[in-house]
């Protein structure tokens, strides 16, 4: 465990282990999947378990990168509401990336409940908070867009908000209860090990050095052998490293979050007593949400590897205090951050970076429920050669301007906020 990741609760409680060696031989198989997150495990153990054969490199640990530092929340959907969502991608398209990430909830618990993965499951919903009169106004509306699709979304008053929730800082909320909460690490090793199971090669600490396609086939060579594909699939998202050819466009985002120690029963009780996991409608988003063991997680938009992070973690004591008063001389005990591929529309790519082969990237803060669903559509998709199973079409390349820059802006606006904030300036 590295020493960041010692900071980080999720690899302190993973109850999930996973045998990934390093690659130490050459090996010729139908799949290769770069990248052990939630898109490449769970494609790996969708190839696995169709039949073929299939290989899986990560640079670090399985799950070091976003998928073990994730909030942990299992929703359903992206960030936009429907109507905006066929606004980009037209009524057909859309539809069916609606409907598919409408039952990633269910795909995720069942594959729990299928693989006995041990990720503290809880699937009591979620809730969006409004933090504002105008923030709740959003709520209506996206309320409006989902009952519109089917979706079971329920309009909560501030007073059933603050029931819920334990806090009377929100003035309503959008429950849904599809959703759930989980420990994002145990998940994503719980499917590794059920990949495999499966019959999946897993190989850690194995860096893919240099792709090429030749002679009609994906060669990936690592420091420990080449692996030979028919087809293969990149998923490093947000930590994709050193392999410029293949580099996608995004704009990395990083999010912070800290923990509590467990809290006595008397506040487990009254404090997301429901099991629901939370985040709110302001621009510097906050999220919360418990763990099993009663540690209440917290964070936001941040980094905490820079000079002024101090103001991320004053302004994260102050704001547990402002939503929970009587956890005000809680000790925050660990600390961690990740960083999240954001694209300009909100919306994940899949692009064809060659003959039977597709990258994904760009969840913008939503991996558990599309990782899981791009994952297991791509690996459907490349054995099949019919892009039908793909949630979303791939596109040949996707443009994304300004990405160092508007990576700067959102890092410095947010401490900035913290900054005054944490000072009562605001």
């Amino acid at each position: 465990m590295t020493p960041e990741n010692a900071q980080n609760i999720w690899f302190q409680t993973c109850a999930e282990k996973v045998t990934a060696p390093p690659l130490s031989w050459d090996a010729s198989v139908d799949l290769v999947v770069i990248g052990g997150g939630y898109s490449g495990v769970a494609a790996a153990l969708q190839a696995a378990q169709s039949g073929a054969s299939v290989c899986l490199l990560e640079a670090q640990e399985i799950g070091s990168g976003g998928s073990g530092r994730n909030v942990g929340l299992a929703n359903a959907g992206l960030w936009l509401p429907p109507v905006e969502i066929r606004k980009h991608l037209g009524q057909s398209q859309g539809d069916r990336l609606v409907t598919q990430l409408a039952e990633a909830p269910s795909r995720v618990f069942d594959l729990i409940a299928q693989h006995d993965i041990q990720c503290e499951p809880v699937r009591q919903g979620t809730l969006h908070c409004a933090h504002s009169p105008k923030g709740f106004a959003d709520l209506q509306t996206r309320h409006r867009q989902l009952s519109q699709d089917g979706a079971p979304v329920v309009l909560l008053d501030q007073a059933e908000a603050t029931r819920r929730t334990g806090s009377s800082a929100f003035h309503g909320a959008l429950f849904d209860p599809r959703a759930g909460t989980i420990q994002p690490l145990g998940y994503v090793r719980g499917l590794a090990r059920a990949a495999v199971a499966a019959g999946a090669q897993l190989h850690a600490r194995t860096p893919a050095l240099n792709i090429q396609h030749d002679g009609g086939v994906w060669q990936v060579e690592t420091a420990g052998g080449t692996v030979q594909a028919k087809a293969l699939i990149q998923a490093t998202n947000a930590y994709h490293q050193d392999l410029s050819a293949s580099a996608q466009r995004y704009v990395p985002v990083n999010y912070f979050q800290y923990a509590t120690a467990p809290l006595a029963q008397g506040l487990r009780d009254t404090i997301l007593a429901g099991g629901e996991g939370c985040w709110d409608t302001g621009l510097i988003m906050t999220s919360f949400r418990m763990d099993q063991a009663g540690r209440l997680v917290i964070g936001a938009m941040g980094n905490l590897d820079h000079i002024a992070s101090f103001a991320h973690k004053a302004w994260i004591k102050r704001k547990l205090t402002e939503l929970f008063p009587e956890l005000a001389d809680q000790p925050l005990t660990a600390g961690w951050h990740g960083r999240i591929a954001m694209t300009s529309d909100r919306i994940p790519k899949i692009i064809s970076i060659g003959p039977n082969a597709l990258a994904v990237f760009g969840y913008s803060g939503r991996g558990i429920g599309p990782g899981t669903v791009f994952g297991m559509g791509m690996a459907d998709s490349l054995l099949s050669g019919s892009p039908d199973p793909l949630p979303i079409s791939a596109i040949p390349t996707h443009p994304e301007a300004l990405t160092g820059a508007r990576q700067l802006f959102f890092e410095t606006g947010a401490t900035l906020t913290h900054l005054v904030k944490s000072r009562g300036l605001l």
